[in-house]
């Protein structure tokens, strides 16, 4: 099937999907709102192989240390399948199925499936990658552009993580979880209980962006929008925290965004 963007429909939510341009979510509209900031970057995008940034661009896979290009030099960000055309397995008028091929500078075969389903009330994001081969460390994540305003006030971001892992000068966590400071943000916390984090704009609509994974990015410096990005590790986390890749198990992780309107 070509790589044209789909439009999916439920109620009076309408989501655009982009195979051609990184498996992403081009935009969501709720009511007419049109709730991602638009243009070729952002939307939502799929962070995978890996999330966030990799110190130095290199991670120990085994025993061999592999190097990925510096995309965010001095480190490399947000895996590779953002920068690739997906292919379109399925789509009926609420729901689209995705899948992606592991290719260089990725070392393993592998497939990426992603399902973009769409209800009036919800949007849910599930995404799996499975190995061809060998088994290979890997994270799974998501990275919303949440405009800041809707022609209202200022969206709200409200969330009680247990944690908020320290940042170094690199951007990178240092290892030590210290005590959730106030905003604004480019920070990774722990949610021990499943991502559960609410974007409110006053008198207009409410979104309750949850996860099962117990990680989540929140990126608020950026004049235009606000990120929430569930994911299924910290930044740096194929060499702190590895979910292995097997033939027998693969990585899954899911998002569900629900909203309300005020």
């Amino acid at each position: 099937m070509s790589d044209e963007d789909i439009t999916l429909t439920a109620g009076d939510a309408e989501v655009t999907v982009q195979p051609g341009n990184g498996g992403r979510v081009g935009g969501l509209r709720v009511d007419g709102l049109q709730l991602l900031r638009q243009g070729e970057r952002f939307g939502c995008f799929p962070m995978v192989p890996w999330c966030g940034r990799i110190r130095d661009g290199r991670f120990l896979d085994g025993a061999t240390v592999r190097q990925m290009p510096l995309n965010a030099a001095p480190h490399a960000i947000h895996g590779t399948a953002r920068d690739g055309a997906w292919k379109v397995a399925r789509v009926t008028a609420d729901e689209a199925v995705l899948t992606y091929d592991l290719v260089e500078p990725w070392p393993h075969p592998g497939r990426i499936t992603q399902i973009v389903r769409l209800t009036g009330e919800s949007l849910t994001l599930t995404m799996g990658v499975e190995t061809h081969g060998s088994s290979f460390p890997a994270q799974i994540g998501w990275h919303p552009w949440f405009n800041r305003t809707l022609g209202g006030p200022d969206v709200q971001v409200a969330f009680e993580p247990a944690w908020q892992e320290e940042r170094g000068e690199d951007h990178l966590p240092t290892g030590n979880r210290v005590e959730p400071k106030p905003g604004p943000w480019d920070d990774c916390f722990g949610m021990p209980g499943g991502v559960d984090v609410t974007l409110t704009w006053p008198g207009q609509v409410a979104v309750r962006v949850t996860s099962p994974e117990k990680w989540v990015v929140v990126y608020d410096e950026q004049e235009a929008a606000v990120c929430v990005e569930p994911q299924t590790g910290p930044p740096n986390g194929l060499n702190t925290l590895p979910r292995l890749v097997t033939l027998l198990e693969p990585l899954e992780a899911t998002t569900t965004w629900s909203w309300t309107r005020l």
